[in-house]
Parts: structure tokens; C-alpha cells; sequence
């Protein structure tokens, strides 16, 4: 059986297992990389300007993954007209009056955030994969424990044997990495799915995420570059109320939409094909063992509510990398405890935290007992009066605090 050995071996080529390989490579020439997904396509996304051409997955990317996309050089790499950045963000209370508002001018930046289709962002970060970035468009079989000698084994379905120091788990939240790692997580079922599609409007967007919280879920609009009117949507409900508008034709998805969402940006008036997609929330307890190690989604998963989950992965992946090369730089053996759990002390805490914050946002919005309505809204009011207090949430929002 042929045998070759690497430094890091990353398992999952999406976002993150890319940017990874992409910050590892440009940070030290000398160490051997392998990336491994049977899914990986050197296709370029089609230049499809129709509703059904956009990818329905869509992420918000903030300031501080747009800095560590630019060093990268995969920012520069995305077709600026595939770039929609917003300016304003709107949430209301669906039971009640409560909004707040917030706004790029109250900060001096020009934008809150960039909406980018999830595929043109793996195409630019594919794009800056360096040669010394091994790629097995292959599946993987298993891998061992690790050996005496520093190694783990991972074979291959076509019958290749790498040899890999460190392991890296980027292969999303069924990570198949964590379960023959037996790293356990805590999960459990937000009771919600999610219906992504795009959607054209009758006003236009103005530059501006809407998010309108609803007792069954939030229903969030973000903009989409090219026509002022046209918007991905993120529609989190009931699994029962899901069932019953895929159901429906387009022109009666259409209409309960626009019910859904208030008519806020007037009647929807066309909608693309239609993905829904369970949420369940999950957190590896520990993110590493002896030779393997966790980032994004297979070391976490939230509910989509803020659009904070890709984010946290690109903070995975940059802190996870400059780990690495640390350890490298010093010699030291780049998957013991020393690095890993370094690694983990400095993600574990904030992923935590804005799990802790996206969960309650969920149970606060989703009780509809009066009192707690009518705190809720009054709080949403003052909050949006305080001027300093939003600046701070925003900035903390961006990663720029």
C-alpha cells in the first residue's frame, strides 16, 4: 500500500478546512499539507444572474472575516459584483412594537457587513491553494490511533495511506472526524427548520439586513447584489409550518411570505427553488485528542439567527492556524495537548458565549406570555434610543471590538 506522510492532514474542504489550508501554506512553506473531500470541484460558480442561479446558501460576513479573507487573498479574488454590502440592519418584534435599528454611519464605517454566496467565497479561497496543498477528491475510510512514531494513519477509499501529525476535522456538523475521534458534544434540537431560497420584492432593500422575530422563528431578508429587490431569505419555523408552505405553489409560497414577513418590503413577487434545512444546536465538549483537532461546524453548530456560525468558523480556522505555525516555529509537536488545548482555551470561551447569546434570543422571542412581551418590546425600544450601547454591540458584532 502507498504511504505519504504530511504534516496536517484536513478532512473537509469547505470554508474553513480551506482557509486552514490556505493560512498554514502561506505561513510556513516547508510543512506538507493534505486536503481531503470527495466533494472538492475545481468548477468555477456559473455567472447565473437569475433567481435560481444564486447559491441559496449565503453567509454575513463581518468585518473581521473580510480582514482575514484579505490576507488570505481570497477576498480580492471575489467578483466584486457578487459583494453586497449592507448598511443598515432592522429587527422588530413580531408581537409587538418593539425594533431597533442599526446603522454603518452610527460607527463611521462604510458597511455593517458584506452578504456573500457561501460558493463564490470557496471558489476565491480555492483559488489562492498553493501547490504544496496536496488535494485527494476522495473519501475517507478510517483513520487509527496514533502511532509511536507521531503519525495516525488515514486510509483512503482508493486505497491510499497518509501519514498525518495532526488531523484536522473541518467536515462540518455530522463530522465523521469527531465520531471516530469519540469526541462527545452536547446537542440538542432547536425545533426549527430553516427555508432558504431567493426571492424578489416589490420595494427594494435599501442596503439593509431585515429580520422580523416571530414566535415560530425569525425571518430574515439580506440583500443581494445586482437588483435592489432581490433578497435571500433565511425562514426559520415550525417544522409543521415548513411542511405547509413547501407545499404550496410558488404563488401561494409567495403570499405567505409576505404574510410571514409583514408586507415590509411589499408582496413577494417571485420566489427560486426552495431548501430547508433542520437546525440543531451542538458543541463538541472538548475540540481535540492526541493528534486530531475540531474547527467550525464540526466543532459547533448554531442557530442561523444572527448569521454568526460562518463567522466563528473563519475564527476557528485563523486561530487554529496560527497555533500550528507556533508550535512549528518552536519545534514542538503541532498535535499534542500543549498546542491543541491552547487552540481550545482561546475559541472554546467565545463560541460558547454567542451560543449562550444566539439560544437566548431564541427562548426570549419565541414566549409570547404578555408580561414578557411587553418587557421585551420596551427593552427593544430603550435599546435603540442608546446610541453608545448599540455602537458597542455593533463593533462586537463586526469582531472589531
Amino acid at each position: 500500500m502507498h504511504k505519504q506522510a504530511f504534516d496536517v492532514v484536513i478532512i473537509g474542504a469547505g470554508l474553513v478546512g480551506q482557509a486552514i489550508a490556505v493560512a498554514l501554506a502561506q505561513g510556513d512553506e516547508s510543512l506538507k499539507l493534505a486536503l481531503i473531500d470527495p466533494a472538492f470541484s475545481p468548477q468555477a460558480p456559473a455567472d447565473d444572474r437569475s433567481l435560481n442561479g444564486y447559491d441559496q446558501r449565503v453567509s454575513a460576513l463581518t468585518a473581521k472575516t473580510q480582514a482575514f479573507l484579505t490576507r488570505l487573498g481570497a477576498w480580492q479574488r471575489i467578483p466584486a459584483d457578487r459583494l453586497s454590502a449592507y448598511t443598515g440592519m432592522h429587527v422588530w418584534d413580531a408581537e409587538g412594537t418593539g425594533s431597533v435599528t442599526f446603522a454603518a454611519a452610527d460607527l463611521q464605517v462604510p458597511a455593517l457587513g458584506h452578504i456573500v454566496e457561501n460558493s463564490q467565497t470557496l471558489w476565491a479561497l480555492q483559488q489562492c491553494l498553493p501547490p504544496q496543498v496536496q488535494v485527494f477528491s476522495e473519501k475517507v475510510r478510517y483513520f487509527d490511533n496514533r502511532q509511536s512514531d507521531g503519525y495516525t494513519p488515514v486510509a483512503l477509499d482508493n486505497g491510499e495511506l497518509l501519514q498525518a501529525k495532526l488531523i484536522v476535522g473541518a467536515d462540518g456538523a455530522l463530522s465523521r472526524v469527531r465520531q471516530w475521534a469519540g469526541l462527545p458534544t452536547t446537542e440538542w434540537d432547536y425545533g426549527h427548520h430553516a427555508i432558504v431560497a431567493t426571492v424578489r420584492c416589490e420595494q427594494p432593500l435599501q442596503a439593509t439586513a431585515w429580520q422580523r422575530f416571530r414566535p415560530q422563528g425569525p425571518l430574515a431578508f439580506l440583500p443581494l447584489p445586482h437588483d435592489p429587490q432581490l433578497a435571500s431569505i433565511v425562514w426559520s419555523t415550525s417544522p409543521a409550518e415548513a411542511d405547509a408552505v413547501l407545499a404550496l405553489d410558488e404563488a401561494g409560497f409567495n403570499r405567505a411570505l409576505s404574510d410571514a414577513f409583514e408586507g415590509r418590503l411589499g408582496a413577494v413577487l417571485e420566489s427560486s427553488a426552495k431548501a430547508c434545512i433542520p437546525l440543531r444546536q451542538r458543541h463538541a465538549r472538548n475540540y481535540w485528542c492526541e493528534g486530531v483537532v475540531l474547527a467550525g461546524d464540526a466543532a459547533h453548530t448554531i442557530h442561523p439567527l444572527a448569521g454568526q456560525g460562518v463567522n466563528l468558523g473563519f475564527k476557528d480556522a485563523e486561530t487554529l492556524a496560527e497555533e500550528i505555525l507556533r508550535a512549528q516555529a518552536k519545534r514542538l509537536d503541532i498535535g499534542s495537548e500543549l498546542v491543541l488545548a491552547r487552540y481550545q482555551r482561546r475559541r472554546q470561551a467565545d463560541n460558547l458565549a454567542t451560543m449562550a447569546t444566539m439560544e437566548g434570543f431564541k427562548q426570549l422571542f419565541g414566549n409570547d406570555r404578555p408580561l414578557l412581551r411587553l418587557l421585551r418590546n420596551e427593552g427593544m425600544r430603550l435599546f435603540d434610543r442608546l446610541l453608545p450601547v448599540k455602537q458597542h454591540v455593533m463593533m462586537k458584532a463586526m469582531g472589531l471590538d
